[in-house]
């Protein structure tokens, strides 16, 4: 596709939030990024529009070129706060020549809702923070009200916040097969199968040891999340083995969650939703994304719309408190009809949670490196689906509790947890608003250690790499004793 707007920065200090911001804009293949002046005049010389960024120690010089300089602007940059100053003018010098593609204004992060805490957290009402959204952050009244609700939702979970207590994250990073959408640092079975062992064996140790380690520092988990991934991808006997050891190592009667995110309905057998049931997890997630079946066969999955109904069936028989359905809004070919049968089934199992994730087109993912071979709903059309969606299970009572973005979503939207009132997961608020330590397990898992008093955590990752983790496991061990300690 023909680039229609360059996009010079002689500096890199907001690269991500000048380039997502753009991006709201106008496609991404329509932008061409660059730090060389040179190029940048060539091509206003051609007549391709262009954004001029100049930015030293004090200011920031804005231009804008339509066949000509249509705007320029100067800013004086003082604080951290002059970064939302700074998108703040670029997105009014943008908004006059395109039209903007996103509800949220200028927040392009993960984490919208965070900063509704932040404001509460400085005593601001309901109604300030709602035009301090509207006004600084420019953010639409329907995205203000969703910030604003699961912030009130999560405020009970969250605060106090307790600093003996953390979490416990263990990663299973293997998937029986690669959905197309995928960008996830998992493992193909077929191809990397062979090394589950070794890895189960060195992550029973790694989990062993971070556990020592947070009673050391007279500390408890209270919360236990194991992801991937597809942990159902390890057999019942390997599954059960993982969690007798855990089990054998915690008081489980002080674990306030204990989730599996048992997730493709072809992993799911009874006997190890037995063994889960018999080693204390009481949440689970069978994430059927469609229920479209040829929706599931050209996204790489394995199961059919009746799996997913046996899985679900059993799970509830074996009786665990609560169980998460995943859904996908925008997958290749879906229209408004097939999202709204899918919700109208989901909501027929009655379950507890709900996420309802937008489609992001992922640079890692299968999807982008043939994208015109599969047809993708259109922005609106996809808003339209989360539309549906949100009204739909709010009329059986599950409401969001939780939220968050992503890179390259269609449409620049957001993915959403629903809840019952009771079923909040823990384990997902404090990931989304790290305001609470976890402590991370295995090959791709991130640890992050939460200073409240400080309002600021650090990031600890463990290698990505299957390889590497089990190369280089002393180096693990290493961190987990340093970061568990605040070293």
């Amino acid at each position: 596709m023909q680039v229609q707007l360059v996009v010079y920065k002689n500096k890199n200090e907001i690269h991500f939030e000048v380039d997502a911001l753009i991006e709201i804009f106008l496609p991404a293949t329509q932008i061409a990024f660059t730090d060389s002046i040179e190029s940048f005049n060539e091509l206003i010389m051609c007549g391709v529009s262009g954004v001029y960024l100049n930015t030293d120690e004090t200011s920031v010089e804005m231009r804008l070129y339509i066949d000509k300089v249509l705007e320029e602007r100067t800013l004086f940059v003082r604080s951290e706060t002059d970064r939302h100053s700074i998108k703040r003018h670029l997105y009014h010098m943008l908004e006059k020549q395109y039209k903007p593609t996103s509800e949220w204004g200028i927040l392009v992060g993960i984490r919208p809702v965070k900063i509704v805490h932040e404001l509460l957290d400085q005593a601001y009402d309901e109604q300030q923070i709602k035009e301090i959204l509207s006004e600084e952050y420019l953010v639409q009244p329907n995205k203000i009200n969703l910030m604003i609700e699961v912030a009130k939702r999560e405020r009970p979970h969250l605060y106090p916040n307790r600093k003996e207590s953390v979490s416990l994250y263990i990663c299973i990073p293997f998937c029986p097969t690669r959905c197309v959408y995928c960008s996830f640092p998992s493992n193909d079975m077929k191809v990397k199968g062979k090394l589950l062992p070794r890895y189960l064996e060195l992550l029973l140790e790694e989990v062993s040891y971070a556990i020592a380690q947070v009673e050391l520092a007279n500390k408890e988990i209270d919360c236990i999340y194991i992801g991937g991934g597809t942990p159902t991808s390890l057999d019942a006997s390997q599954l059960e083995t993982l969690l007798q050891m855990i089990q054998s190592r915690l008081d489980l009667n002080r674990v306030k969650e204990y989730t599996v995110e048992a997730g493709r309905p072809d992993t799911i057998t009874i006997e190890k939703l037995e063994i889960m049931k018999r080693y204390g997890v009481d949440r689970i997630c069978i994430n059927p994304q469609s229920f479209n079946n040829e929706t599931l066969i050209q996204i790489g999955r394995k199961h059919d719309d009746q799996m997913i109904i046996e899985a679900f069936k059993a799970a509830r028989e074996i009786g665990f408190r609560s169980i998460n359905m995943d859904l996908i809004m925008g997958l290749p070919g879906e229209t408004v009809d097939d999202a709204r049968l899918t919700i109208s089934k989901v909501i027929g199992f009655r379950p507890e949670n709900v996420t309802i994730h937008t489609l992001a087109v992922k640079k890692a993912s299968r999807l982008i490196e043939s994208l015109e071979a599969y047809e993708l709903a259109h922005d609106q059309t996809v808003s339209e689906m989360l539309a549906i969606s949100d009204q739909e299970l709010r009329t059986v009572g599950l409401t969001p509790y939780y939220m968050y973005r992503q890179k390259k979503m269609i449409g620049h939207l957001e993915n959403v947890g629903y809840a019952l009132d009771g079923f909040e997961s823990l384990y997902n608020m404090r990931i989304m608003e790290e305001k609470h330590t976890i402590v991370a397990c295995g090959a791709g898992a991130v640890s992050k250690i939460c200073f409240p008093d400080e309002n600021r955590f650090e990031r600890v990752a463990n290698f990505k790499g299957l390889e590497d983790y089990l190369d280089r496991f002393d180096e693990i061990l290493l961190k987990k004793e340093a970061i568990i300690n605040h070293k």
